[in-house]
């Protein structure tokens, strides 16, 4: 019986398919598309700011000025982010992951028409408020949607699905970058297409999601509706014996009363749970400043730069994107071979030996005629390394290394670190590129290399591992080995002795 119930967990029905692309396709997708719409339409949008301001002043703007609030246009949407981030708890909560989910496109469809009418009303104010409430929307999903699909997921897809959301982001940004070619809506008329676009992913989900399960965990243990949890999963698993699978959450369910609900605040007092914190802050700030986004939000003026020509930049701009996309996929099939840590290892390594050698290409490009190639070399090589491990794992790593009761605080945590790292990123960049030149990749250089020496010596593989497994590793390190929390001690007493000890 047993074996037949262990064929029986993983099945990728079409409902957990269609409700995992809704997910991610309507949300994840449009965080992607986001942070790379603005690049290749922005000597427009700069022209547009410039003339806005012209027709209102009777001057053109100063260059200080305009560098300020293009910086602003950009990192506004990061900014929204982090916003969005705060939010997660109360809309998870409240409305349940699927309805924070619907509850979100409201910041979609919104600026996504604002910013289609901005050129009609001739206000660059209202694209730089657009982008805070795209932000928001990249936030809450950033967020909600790997939470959503980690509940939805049996055991063993769960690191599959649980890359699909980064997954998303990495097409979202290589059909910005195709759609924002210059023969397509990259233009004086088209860029405000282009940015509009972004509602349409929202509307799609907003008509058809609602037909789908919400998190059958979310309806047994914060709705307590019994009856709800178990049409939920038996949709989910295309099967109608699903008792196990609601023991476990029961289960789950009294030891939520044991632990009871663990806020922001207590989360940072806990000393059983002080690495796994330290472990999601490391990694998300990491993720960020290791210096992807200035890689994105810069690709075009890096590979100028290097001496490509301008009319060709925006062809080897959505190649790198069309790299990102496929090693994303490639990460979506090895994440339950080769195990998180390895690909985090991994990942972060490459960032660190691209970012050395792109600093040198850069520096020498002047003097030896081959090394644009290698700058434009080392992008490549960046976007794969980080497309590996540092993009995708961590949001599924807080999944795993926090139980139910702590997990939407982590992740307000996580996403709040994410966004604010990326926005200081965005604001800062443009001038570190102006003081330090070539070198300003030194800088993500050492980031890259703090946070692998960190993963190495601190961080724990949990592939094939079950929640409590993991949380007693992370036990050891917190030197809490006797003083579980009654939730762990009494999973842990079900356990038999030999995995106790390991």
């Amino acid at each position: 019986m047993e074996k037949e119930d262990q064929e029986k967990t993983g099945k990728l029905t079409l409902v957990l398919a269609l409700a995992t692309f809704l997910a991610a396709f309507g949300s994840s997708f449009q965080y992607g598309y986001n942070v790379a719409a603005v690049n290749s339409p922005s000597e427009f949008m700069q022209q547009f700011y410039n003339d806005t301001y012209y027709d209102r002043n009777k001057e053109n703007i100063e260059s200080f000025t305009l560098t300020l609030l293009w910086s602003l246009t950009v990192s506004m949407f990061p900014f929204g982010g982090f916003i969005g981030s705060l939010m997660v708890g109360f809309l998870v909560n409240n409305l349940g992951r699927k309805g924070a989910l619907l509850f979100n496109n409201i910041f979609s469809i919104l600026p996504a028409i604002l910013m289609g009418c901005s050129k009609i009303a001739k206000s660059f104010e209202i694209i730089i408020a657009s982008r805070l409430l795209v932000g928001i929307c990249a936030g809450i999903s950033s967020n909600v949607v790997p939470m959503y699909l980690g509940e939805l997921a049996p055991k063993n897809l769960r690191g599959a699905l649980g890359v699909v959301p980064q997954l998303f982001i990495t097409v979202g940004i290589l059909v910005a970058q195709l759609f924002g070619l210059r023969s397509v809506l990259a233009s004086e008329e088209g860029w405000p297409i282009l940015l509009g676009l972004t509602g349409v992913p929202a509307g799609l989900q907003l008509l058809l999601l609602p037909f789908f399960p919400e998190s059958p965990r979310y309806l047994l243990i914060q709705k307590k509706n019994e009856s709800a949890a178990e049409k939920a999963l038996q949709t989910l698993r295309g099967w109608k014996d699903v008792d196990m699978e609601m023991e476990e959450i029961r289960k789950e369910d009294e030891a939520e009363k044991a632990a009871g609900f663990i806020s922001v605040w207590k989360l940072f007092r806990m000393q059983s749970l002080r690495w796994q914190l330290i472990s999601t802050i490391v990694l998300m700030a990491g993720q960020q400043l290791s210096g992807v986004n200035a890689i994105y939000y810069y690709a075009d003026q890096i590979y100028l730069s290097a001496g490509v020509k301008s009319n060709d930049v925006q062809y080897v701009t959505a190649g790198t994107g069309a790299v990102n996309v496929f090693m994303t996929m490639v990460t979506v099939f090895v994440v339950e071979l080769w195990g998180r840590r390895n690909l985090l290892l991994i990942g972060f390594s490459t960032c660190l030996t691209a970012c050395i050698v792109l600093t040198v290409a850069l520096a020498l490009q002047n003097t030896i005629s081959w090394m644009p190639y290698v700058s434009i070399v080392c992008v490549i090589v960046y976007v794969i390394g980080h497309a590996v491990g540092p993009s995708p794992i961590p949001a599924l790593f807080i999944t795993e290394i926090f139980l139910q009761s702590s997990r939407p605080s982590a992740y307000m945590i996580g996403g709040s670190v994410h966004w604010l790292s990326n926005f200081i990123v965005g604001l800062i960049f443009p001038f570190i590129q102006v003081g330090l030149g070539p070198y300003s990749f030194i800088i993500f250089a050492i980031i890259c290399l703090l946070t692998t020496i960190y993963i190495f010596m601190v961080v724990p593989e949990t592939k094939g591992r079950t929640f409590v497994e993991i949380n007693q590793i992370f036990a050891k390190k917190n030197k809490v080995s006797d003083v579980y929390p009654e939730k762990e001690e009494k999973e842990l007493n079900d356990l038999p002795p030999a995995t106790r000890e390991q």
